[in-house]
């Protein structure tokens, strides 16, 4: 057993029985596995269980040995604050601040057979990019498969964000805050992102916008990041968000987010100031989404938008850095910010206020690039043709929603290929 393949397994739901009863023998229930979790932190977030007619939501640890979570030193991570289960193959030890919590630990080896442990381990060693690997043909992608597919996409954001909406009262403004900064954390600090500004009443940032520094300084101290501030200019934006938390009674709330396997330039630090610096420049940000006709239009919303003076010659908090340079956002990180939320909020809004057709939106995607990432040249590598973000997008869901899963008798793709 490997803890990949115990992931892989849970994520999947692959067990004899679901009768789960913790290592003290109390029944839990699983109302939510949680989503799977690649960077840092616990396997899984956002998860949902019911113990003793108690409902708890927060992650969950899988490791094959209970001990694991000594050896690699989870106790005292704050990424660890909101654990609500450790799931492990074998309870070989107990842990101490486990029962002085209430985490419960479950011990998976009963729920397991040992065929499946054979048979999911061949497919966890396999090298094949998608299972038809060996006879797809892109000769067989259905026609107008990328235009459908990006709608199907698209209607699951656009479902998304209506509901964020009912919660948020309606308010667009507030929503496309949150998508922007969801946007902005690119796949590491995306949901934290997230998490900081829907923390924040957007009419707060509304009343601060023209002073950049106090921006910067809500989004830095809601980070958590300013309690010890190390120079002249950490002090200023924690005098700022001291005055701001008096005043507009913000909640005492605390967020970490990552720097990981992240390049400096995509650094936590500087995607938040050059969040700040947009709505500082943007003061009617959502009209001008919305009118905007072209590419080149919303383009040029972003143009010259860049993190503050600061961040010239620093990429971290107190460490002053040898490159010396503004950091304005690229081209390339402004299309992923169109792609992952300024569409899909156009999208939305269209189909309740505006005559914009679906196509027209679509019509953005074919003018921007197609990304670059580990899916798309898995692609390419069996021969599709991707050269525009309506095919990418496309051929990312298509991924992750019918290859990555094994959803292959509900797939397009495949049914064409056999049946040819």
């Amino acid at each position: 057993m490997t803890e990949k393949l115990l992931q892989y397994l849970w994520n999947y739901k692959i067990f004899k029985s679901f009768d789960f009863k913790d290592t003290e023998g109390n029944a839990i229930e699983i109302l939510d596995f949680g989503k799977w979790n690649s960077d840092s932190g616990p396997d899984f977030l956002l998860a949902k269980i019911k113990m003793k007619d108690l409902v708890l939501v927060g992650n969950i640890e899988l490791h094959t040995k209970s001990s694991d979570w000594i050896f690699h030193n989870h106790s005292g991570d704050p990424n660890f604050d909101n654990l609500i289960l450790h799931a492990v193959y074998q309870h070989d030890v107990e842990i101490g601040e486990f029962s002085d919590k209430n985490i419960p630990t479950l011990e998976l080896k009963e729920y397991i057979e040992e065929e499946t442990l054979w048979k999911y381990g061949q497919l966890l060693h396999e090298n094949e990019f998608i299972a038809c690997e060996k006879i797809f043909n892109p000769k067989n992608i259905p026609f107008q498969f990328a235009e459908e597919k990006l709608l199907q996409k698209l209607d699951e954001k656009s479902l998304e964000i209506e509901a964020s909406l009912r919660k948020f009262k309606n308010n667009y403004e507030a929503v496309l805050f949150h998508y922007l900064a969801y946007a902005f954390g690119l796949k590491v600090n995306a949901a934290i992102f997230k998490q900081i500004a829907e923390s924040i009443d957007f009419s707060v940032v509304n009343k601060i916008r023209q002073n950049e520094t106090q921006l910067e300084a809500l989004f830095f101290g809601t980070a958590n990041w300013l309690e010890n501030a190390e120079d002249c200019q950490m002090k200023i934006w924690k005098r700022e968000f001291d005055f701001l938390k008096t005043k507009f009674q913000l909640p005492n709330v605390k967020f970490n987010p990552k720097f990981l396997r992240l390049r400096p330039p995509n650094f936590p630090t500087v995607r938040l100031s050059q969040l700040a610096n947009l709505y500082h420049k943007q003061p009617n940000l959502f009209s001008k989404i919305i009118h905007a006709k072209t590419i080149a239009e919303l383009l040029e919303i972003f143009h010259r938008v860049k993190a503050s003076g600061y961040w010239d010659n620093h990429f971290n908090f107190g460490k002053i850095s040898e490159v010396n340079h503004e950091k304005f956002l690229t081209k390339n990180f402004v299309e992923i910010l169109i792609i992952n939320a300024v569409l899909p909020i156009k999208y939305t809004y269209h189909k309740y206020h505006t005559e914009e057709t679906a196509d027209e939106i679509l019509d953005f995607y074919r003018e921007i690039t197609a990304e670059e990432n580990r899916i798309i040249k898995g692609w390419k590598n069996l021969g599709v043709q991707i050269e525009k973000s309506l095919e990418s997008q496309a051929f990312i869901y298509h991924y992750k929603n019918f290859c990555e899963p094994k959803n292959c008798l509900n797939c397009g793709i495949f049914f064409k290929t056999m049946t040819v």
